[in-house]
């Protein structure tokens, strides 16, 4: 079925017409990864999403694919394991989305982590990470340690630790997990709500009446499991099915900041205490710096979270903490995001306290419900879920599926040859894309981002036209994005297929008249969507400086 935004009704009018074996609700990097692991055992597969794909929790992390050191200090020596090995098959499944990135784990005298307890730590994350070799921990001294990155602060420090992270664009990766999805033969459709589940005479939820959020028709998708991967809405989808008992779900809110690399030089990944004892990063990427994040309890709208002015300026006193000589103020911040984290709510604990595990609930009507988890998890977690969901089906059908497929399945674009060919294959592109009237610096950015579907917008090239007001790389990347990826409206691709509000908000400015109305020619939308459509964008860069400003 395609995956382009221009035939979402078409594939929405065949999506009521089926049957399926199994209709996910959600379409983040969990309710993603269940629909790929479930089409590839050889499920018939349909996915719907609220929103756009990603545009939940997957767009707004600190885009680590990461083991969870701190985890340790909370003794989940299992969930350290598990999501620790989950980094390097993530990786090897997309490395043009995920790369690994050297962390600096600064030591200071009386400070969260002793160097000795440091040591050890990062020695078992290692071991129990599977890391290898060349990747191992070591332990620098003082001096070493401001080799890496000058800026820290001198006072008290006594030493660092060096380890391995996976820095990822965790809503491309979402992205390009769907799409593989699609590409094996799921049906997924974003905007699409499901509004009340569908039951049989038994009472089994067999269903979901959706309605489609842009044209507001009401469409049935019926499938023989229903799960529910809903992210910060598990629990609303829980209420309609009447089972919202027992554990339920508490959202904590987490911002991060970006800030130039000309006012924040920071040269190297840092993982650092802050006066209240919380954790943050700071993390140099193309050419800003961004920090996060805040861990704070959030009751409002899951949908539209925003930066404060407390939120930023918590952000800003870490930074002024740890990082003495950095005189960056609120003027320097160039934009934010901030997220929700749908964890299972644990009595009396505060919010950095609570377990980032994931659960499975199943209702009395069959309904299955995952919650919890975290981003590095996905793969293991939609194992966890299809495993179930398999079971159910052989039992009551007689329906026998192949085992799991993904450890060893490359996400869309991600099919290099493995990570260790990436580099080669950037360079070969970068070569080629001469010939589509590119540069090799845009030709190695497109191959980067992209993977192995850099050919397809090398392709769309050739059909630049001068004519629609877009930059030759704007146009093969806004093209694309709507005819492979599904993306509706501005945001979604200024957003969450290029990341663009986030690390170039400027460029975002430049371009947002000529990207709204190639789109408004595009689909054809009346001058009323083109204005609404607009004004969103609008909304979300006000929204990513500061939310009292809009």
């Amino acid at each position: 079925m395609a995956f382009s935004s221009k035939q979402r009704s078409d594939v929405l009018q065949a999506m009521s017409e089926k049957q399926y074996d199994l209709l996910v609700i959600g379409g983040g990097i969990t309710g993603s990864g269940i629909a790929l692991d479930a089409i590839s055992r050889g499920m018939t597969v349909a996915l719907v999403e609220m929103q756009d794909f990603a545009a939940g929790t997957s767009s707004r992390s600190t885009k680590l694919v990461h083991g969870g050191l701190r985890y340790l200090k909370q003794f989940e020596v299992k969930l350290v394991a598990e999501v620790g090995r989950e980094r390097a098959i993530v990786y090897e499944n997309g490395p043009h989305v995920t790369t690994p990135e050297w962390m600096l784990l600064p030591i200071y005298r009386g400070g969260t982590f002793g160097k000795w307890s440091t040591s050890i730590g990062l020695w078992l994350y290692d071991r129990l990470a599977g890391v290898k070799q060349s990747e191992r921990r070591t332990m620098l001294d003082a001096r070493q340690t401001l080799e890496k990155e000058p800026l820290l602060k001198r006072d008290g420090l006594i030493g660092g630790g060096y380890y391995v992270e996976y820095r990822t664009d965790d809503a491309r990766l979402t992205i390009e997990v769907i799409k593989k999805a699609v590409e094996l033969g799921a049906d997924a459709v974003n905007y699409v709500k499901a509004e009340q589940f569908l039951y049989d005479e038994r009472g089994r939820a067999i269903g979901a009446r959706c309605r489609d959020m842009l044209g507001g028709l009401l469409y049935d998708i019926r499938a023989k499991k229903v799960v529910n991967a809903a992210g910060p809405w598990v629990d609303a989808l829980r209420d309609k099915d009447g089972s919202k008992t027992g554990k339920r779900l508490r959202l904590t809110k987490g911002v991060h900041i970006v800030i130039n690399q000309k006012r924040f030089p920071l040269k190297q990944a840092v993982y650092f205490d802050t006066p209240d004892g919380r954790m943050v990063f700071a993390i140099p990427r193309d050419g800003k710096t961004y920090v996060g994040t805040t861990d704070t309890f959030y009751d409002d709208d899951p949908a539209h979270p925003a930066m404060t002015e407390e939120d930023r300026d918590y952000l800003l006193q870490a930074i002024h903490y740890m990082f003495p000589s950095v005189g960056v103020t609120a003027d320097d911040v160039e934009s934010s995001w901030a997220g929700v984290r749908p964890l299972i709510y644990e009595e009396g604990k505060d919010p950095s306290e609570i377990s980032r595990k994931d659960e499975i609930w199943t209702s009395p009507s069959g309904l299955i419900t995952i919650a919890g988890g975290k981003l590095t998890g996905y793969r293991k977690m939609a194992e966890t879920v299809v495993d179930l969901v398999a079971k159910q089906l052989e039992k009551e059908e007689g329906n026998t599926f192949r085992p799991c497929q993904t450890k060893q399945l490359p996400i869309s674009g991600g099919d290099v040859g493995g990570s260790h060919r990436l580099p080669v294959f950037i360079a070969e592109k970068a070569k080629e894309a001469a010939r589509y009237g590119l540069t090799e610096e845009q030709g190695a950015r497109l191959a980067k981002q992209y993977g192995t579907n850099v050919d397809r917008l090398f392709a769309l090239s050739n059909e630049y036209d001068r004519s629609s007001g877009l930059t030759r790389e704007t146009f093969v990347r806004l093209v694309y994005a709507i005819e492979e990826e599904m993306a509706v409206k501005p945001v979604d691709y200024f957003i969450r297929r290029t990341g663009a509000l986030l690390f170039d908000i400027d460029s975002v400015r430049r371009e947002k008249e000529a990207v709204v109305a190639f789109m408004a020619r595009y689909f054809g939308w009346t001058e009323e969507e083109r204005d609404m459509y607009g004004k969103e964008l609008d909304q979300e860069l006000r929204r990513a400086v500061l939310a009292e400003e809009g």
